[in-house]
């Protein structure tokens, strides 16, 4: 029987921590707004982040592979009030590579992670070679008496 090839999987993750914790994203929309206001689809909590801070694109390269662009501000081009910094410098915008941090204010982070990993199929519960495993524990000390006389 031939091995079936492995699928290989992408996720984009935002890790954000704000005043209520940490929280972990799972990015799959191809716009997200970010910032303390209700309507945000990613809500910052503190004082220190504007309404609607940033603005998350998901953007193709040449390659097809997708990628994150964050932006300052909303759609319609306001910026926030404290601005973006990635990696430690102020940004208007930034491609998003694995491991950036973005800082929206103080005490107020997030980290994008670009995870790819391969899922391997398991094997069908009719092989022929499928073994299960009993533990000893698990059969009566009677029945083994009865077998060794």
């Amino acid at each position: 029987m031939a091995a079936k090839p492995a699928i290989h999987r992408e996720e984009h993750v935002l890790i954000v921590v704000d005043g209520k914790g940490q929280k972990e994203v799972i990015l799959k929309e191809n716009t997200y707004s970010l910032g303390r206001g209700q309507q945000c689809d990613i809500r910052l909590n503190s004082q220190f982040v504007s309404r609607h801070h940033a603005t998350l694109l998901k953007r193709t390269r040449e390659n097809g592979d997708d990628y994150y662009r964050i932006i300052d501000g909303d759609s319609e081009g306001k910026v926030s009030v404290n601005g973006l910094l990635v990696n430690g410098r102020k940004v208007l915008f930034h491609d998003l590579k694995d491991g950036d941090k973005v800082v929206f204010g103080p005490q107020v982070t997030a980290i994008y992670q670009h995870r790819q990993y391969d899922v391997f199929p398991t094997i069908p519960p009719d092989d022929p070679f499928d073994i299960t495993l009993i533990d000893p524990a698990m059969i009566d000390s009677d029945e083994l008496d009865d077998e060794i006389d």
